[in-house]
């Protein structure tokens, strides 16, 4: 047991020896391998790639830290064990290295070259979500400078690639600033802005992104991203002739040459096309342009001879990458796109057929609660039926008691009505009688009025008689009178004065007695004051004939007021006894109609109003929805290219220039976007906090230059005058 136990000791020892313990560190994940000391670098890179799943070999590499603390890239065709890599030895508790234990070596598996147009030449999903994450973090970190606008762009499609799609329900504030950093920490030092105010400018945006998958968000990021001046730029100080401090940026397209305090805009490019042969000896190093005879090749100094390896290196795989994007694609390349094409066809089917059915779930969903709510309106509209039932019911026991209490008013009324009928009857009877005595009165009346003429007549002329008799008697009285007074002086002898107190008539003095005049009886007034009293007597009896007459008349009018008074009573009487009838008959209407509706709904929806409903029925016309899925994209090799016709080639490119409309019109509005938030967050600026790149970006906005503008401008001219522009730096 012991031999064997050492045997097996002994077997691990030597397979330790055979393989070395290698850490490969990711943007989103750290691979531990166990690999053979003899493997090149070429075979532990492989090994990462087909671990991750990735095809796209030539944008990557794995990067270390050297011995002398130097960044560097493994050697694909060298041993890795040759190169010059740091170890990672373990430490005790004390802190000193074991030596007994075999080191490991940690490698960073990083882009290491950048393609001109991501859209285009990244073809594999993880490809693109490496180079998202790299760039990312780069933005953060601020090896890339990124105008404050542009981040808070960025950082809207950072989330959706996350979180997916805003919901507003499941939304809360704070969640998007304690996820994670979404923002450089110079663009929040710059503002005078909480973290809740950035939050909500990148939740508007992060709004308007609803149905861009995580793909489609990353792929939009590096769009962004690419056009930022100090995207995919390696820089290194170098130094020209004159010993000026400047900078070499190695990019994707060329060689880019920076003054020390500016690495936003370039002073000088030199584009892959123009450059023949690149070398270096000891600090010094030589760029070969390709026009011999007229451009003469210019030199530049570095500081380190470790730089001038790391240069070349990345020179070397741009160029080679650059002259590959200008070529026919190879055949693993055209397959790696029909590939990549049948995978995002077959995903956006999938997308849609899930759209599609998320669309039908949110539709019967939105059906069920529409069910739902009508069978609660529905089980309300009975229950206030129920309710109408008892109050009609309850109505048409009142209205009952109130018809039978009007029937007996009815019976009470006809009974009235018979005897104001008969009273009638009696009332015209007594009318008749009355019209022959009024007849026979007004033709007494008649007579007793030509009477009472006659005897006014008669009595006037008797008067008239008995005034002319009164007047002759005291003419006679008078002559009388005088004629004893003529006596009396004849006798008495000569004539005396008249007394006082005598009347003097016709020239002669005649004493009247006053007493004598005014008691003198006459018989004339005593008749005319009887003949006045026997008129008035006969007009008093004419008068009690006349008020007899209009007191019958009177008396008339009453009968007939009354007959007519029992008349519209009898008639009021018909007309509330059919009012009432017809409220009888009404309400008995009304209440069968209830009873019948209830009757009706508790036949369609069940006796207590919900069984009769059925929600969801497989039957209803809108669940036999027909689905077709899309027609599938026909995927054509390179060879079946060329058996495309006219039309399909018309076609393909308005199929292109539209989506190149799309993105000119999508491109025009973000940047109008941009600059709406620019100016939205520009009074919140806090100047004294700006960034050297800050001014030299506004200057460049100012100046209408951006990162394409300023490398046509920096490559324009011949080669010869470039360099001799660089040399003069």
């Amino acid at each position: 047991m012991l031999k064997s136990m050492k045997t097996l000791s002994k077997q691990s020892k030597q397979l330790s020896r055979k393989c070395i313990s290698v850490v490969i560190s990711t943007m989103d994940a750290q691979l531990e391998f166990d690999i053979e000391r003899s493997a090149f670098g070429r075979d532990l890179l492989d090994l990462v790639c087909r671990t991750i799943g990735l095809r796209e070999v030539a944008y990557f590499g794995l990067q270390f830290i050297d011995t002398k603390g130097f960044i560097a890239w493994l050697k694909p065709d060298k041993k890795i064990i040759d190169q010059d890599i740091q170890h990672n030895r373990q430490e005790d508790a004390n802190g000193k290295k074991l030596k007994s234990v075999d080191p490991s070596m940690s490698f960073l598996f990083l882009a290491k070259f950048f393609p001109e147009d991501v859209a285009e030449e990244l073809i594999q999903e993880i490809t693109q979500h490496l180079f998202y994450l790299q760039v990312k973090q780069a933005i953060l970190n601020m090896d890339i400078y990124c105008p404050p606008e542009a981040t808070v762009l960025l950082a809207s499609y950072a989330v959706q690639a996350k979180y997916g799609d805003y919901d507003e329900a499941s939304y809360k504030p704070g969640m998007l600033a304690d996820a994670e950093d979404l923002l450089p920490q110079r663009v929040i030092d710059q503002y005078q802005m909480t973290p809740e105010m950035w939050e909500e400018k990148i939740k508007i945006w992060y709004a308007d992104h609803k149905g861009m998958t995580r793909d489609e968000a990353e792929m939009e990021y590096l769009k962004i991203a690419q056009d930022l001046d100090m995207y995919g730029v390696n820089y290194f100080p170098i130094s020209n002739k004159k010993d000026s401090e400047l900078w070499l940026g190695v990019t994707a397209l060329g060689l880019n040459i920076y003054e020390k305090n500016n690495k936003l805009t370039p002073k000088i490019s030199f584009p892959w096309s123009e450059i023949r042969n690149i070398s270096y000896d000891d600090k010094k190093f030589t760029i070969k342009p390709v026009d011999r005879a007229h451009s003469p090749q210019f030199q530049f100094y570095s500081s380190k001879t470790r730089m001038n390896k790391l240069i070349l290196d990345l020179c070397i795989g741009n160029h080679d990458l650059f002259m590959r994007r200008r070529k026919p694609d190879s055949m693993e390349l055209q397959q790696m796109k029909a590939q990549a094409r049948e995978e995002k066809a077959r995903r956006q089917k999938e997308r849609q057929k899930l759209l599609h059915e998320k669309r039908l779930r949110e539709e019967a969903e939105r059906e069920r609660g529409e069910l739902e709510q009508r069978l609660l309106q529905y089980q309300d509209e009975a229950h206030g039926a129920q309710e109408a039932l008892r109050r009609s019911e309850e109505t048409a026991e009142l209205l009952a008691e109130k018809a039978r209490v009007a029937e007996e008013e009815a019976m009470l009324l006809s009974q009235k009505a018979a005897e104001a009928e008969a009273e009638i009857q009696r009332i015209k009877i007594s009318a008749i009688k009355t019209e022959e005595e009024k007849v026979l009165i007004e033709r007494k009346a008649a007579e007793a009025e030509l009477l009472a003429s006659a005897m006014v007549e008669e009595s006037e002329r008797r008067a008239k008689e008995a005034e002319q008799l009164r007047n002759e008697l005291l003419r006679a009285k008078l002559s009388e009178r005088h004629a004893k007074e003529k006596l009396m002086d004849v006798l008495r002898g000569p004539a005396s004065p008249t007394p006082m107190g005598s009347k003097q008539m016709n020239g002669t003095n005649i004493k009247i007695d006053n007493h004598f005049a005014n008691n003198m009886p006459i018989n004339g007034s005593n008749g005319i004051n009887s003949m006045d009293n026997n008129h008035h007597h006969h007009h008093e009896d004419a008068g009690s004939v006349v008020n007899s007459y209009f007191d019958s008349l009177s008396t008339n009018g009453y009968n007939n007021g009354c007959s007519n008074g029992m008349n519209m009573l009898r008639d009021l009487n018909e007309l509330r006894l059919n009012e009432l009838s017809a409220a009888a008959d009404h309400l008995a209407y009304h209440s069968a109609s209830l009873t019948n509706g209830l009757a009706s709904y508790h036949t369609a929806y069940g006796s207590n109003g919900t069984n009769g409903v059925t929600v969801g029925s497989t039957s209803s016309p809108t669940s036999s929805v027909s689905r077709r899925s899309p027609t599938g994209m026909s995927l054509l090799s390179a060879t079946a290219c060329d058996l495309l016709s006219d039309t399909d080639v018309e076609k393909l490119a308005l199929e292109i220039e539209k989506e190149r409309l799309e993105y000119l019109e999508k491109s025009r509005h973000l940047q109008e976007q941009l600059r709406d938030l620019k100016s939205e967050i520009q009074v919140l600026k806090v100047d004294d906090r700006l960034h050297q790149y800050d001014h030299i970006h506004d200057e460049n906005v100012t100046r209408g230059e951006n990162k394409y503008s300023t490398l046509r401008r920096t490559r324009s001219g011949t080669t010869k005058a470039r360099v001799a522009f660089f040399e003069e730096l």
